[in-house]
């Protein structure tokens, strides 16, 4: 069974503007009426804060770098996306383990929409595949798929995430708690931007090299196209002896 996403959201981008308003937080219908504030003697003591709110993201990539994702893409660009465990814990472990193995590199992004999303970890390039390790149960919560959300691709089954994944180019709330999201992108966000449209991509961008921060792997070298094109002249240039 293919790992995609729902056929009218895939198609719908005519609802770009509608899911950027549901963006704003709103107020439940059935919320109860704010008690007025109590005074003097009557007014309750302040309760300390609880840490930091349930959407901070943190920017720098230096702190806490377990839980941070590098996606080296053929496009020359790394992708940096901050891993947040307290959203969901098993699928973050999940994305660590595959990273660590090596799963990812080589893998392309197979299915990219315009306007939607960039998807990608399946080995096969259909859509079809996955690790050989167990299905995940979906983890969904109440975090919004905004742009550069990282969020695990699935089936019609909500506990069939596996290892496909996609980065969200546009905010997408329809999505919210129907897919796990897992992460977002703190950093080269232009480069998945810059990822080949397509389902498939008559070239894929692939990701060579998926790894965690706290890894320090080497980036790797990436064959990019030229910068300038290459002239009929420069191809029939004579080679310069190289005894001169």
């Amino acid at each position: 069974m293919k790992f995609r996403m729902l056929t009218g959201l895939a198609m719908a981008t005519s609802l770009f503007a509608a899911t950027s308003a549901q963006a704003q937080d709103t107020v439940p219908q059935d919320a109860p009426a704010q008690a007025a504030p109590a005074s003097g003697a009557d007014r309750p003591a302040i309760a300390p804060a609880i840490g930091p709110t349930y959407f901070q993201i943190e920017t720098d990539a230096s702190v806490d770098p377990d839980n941070v994702l590098l996606l080296d893409l053929s496009n020359g660009g790394r992708v940096t996306i901050r891993l947040k465990p307290e959203w969901a814990p098993t699928h973050v472990e999940r994305i660590k383990t595959l990273a660590r193995q090596g799963f990812y590199d080589g893998v392309t992004f197979h299915r990219v929409i315009d306007g939607f999303m960039a998807q990608t970890g399946d080995p096969t390039g259909t859509g079809n595949g996955g690790s050989s390790l167990p299905d995940l149960k979906s983890e969904f919560n109440r975090v919004p798929h905004l742009r550069g959300t990282v969020s695990m691709a699935r089936t019609q089954d909500p506990d069939s995430a596996n290892s496909q994944f996609f980065i969200v180019f546009y905010p997408r709330m329809a999505l919210d708690r129907d897919y796990t999201n897992f992460g977002r992108v703190i950093g080269g966000m232009e480069y998945a931007d810059a990822i080949n449209r397509g389902e498939p991509p008559a070239n894929p961008t692939r990701i060579v090299q998926a790894s965690l921060g706290s890894e320090n792997a080497p980036r790797p070298a990436v064959n990019t196209a030229p910068t300038s094109d290459v002239t009929a002249d420069m191809l029939n240039a004579p080679v310069a002896d190289a005894g001169e």
